[in-house]
């Protein structure tokens, strides 16, 4: 399996030794889970959004992403899923990540200092170059979609 350096750094020093640092679970995770930095409890009601801290940053190599992702325990059982999934967080950015959670679950859910919220996936960027042309080729499905094929 390919390893990436990724740089990382607690942003208060409050943050270190009380949190731990994303990381995989298993040996086959694609996903490092990702702890909640909230002060105290975080109550996220029912269709209520939040933007919750990690309490880190990171600076990712040139050419890579890291997505933010849902925890799929958090969202079957809870409800509680990514606002933007997959969120991204750019190679250029450095302030605090943070995690933009959604309930969409029919309880209150409660968030509390170093609860797992989200994974994090760090995926290579391909940039697009858009070329004007005159036309498209057309295929068999052309402009078929939403539901084209059925349900």
């Amino acid at each position: 399996m390919d390893e990436k350096e990724v740089k990382i750094c607690w942003l208060t020093p409050e943050n270190e030794g009380d949190l731990r640092l994303p990381g995989y679970e298993t040996p086959g995770a694609a996903g490092m889970d990702v702890e909640a930095g909230v002060v105290g409890e975080l109550i996220i009601l029912p269709g209520e959004m939040a933007l919750v801290p990690t309490g880190f940053g990171v600076e990712l190599p040139a050419g890579y992403e890291l997505q933010v992702r849902p925890r799929s325990g958090l969202a079957v059982k809870y409800g509680l899923t990514i606002l933007n999934s997959p969120g991204t967080i750019d190679s250029d950015y450095r302030g605090e990540v943070k995690i933009a959670l959604i309930n969409l679950g029919q309880k209150p859910f409660s968030v509390h200092r170093g609860d797992r919220i989200a994974q994090l996936v760090l995926k290579p960027v391909t940039r697009a170059r858009f070329v004007l042309v005159e036309g498209l080729n057309q295929t068999p499905r052309a402009a078929g979609g939403f539901g084209h094929t059925g349900v």
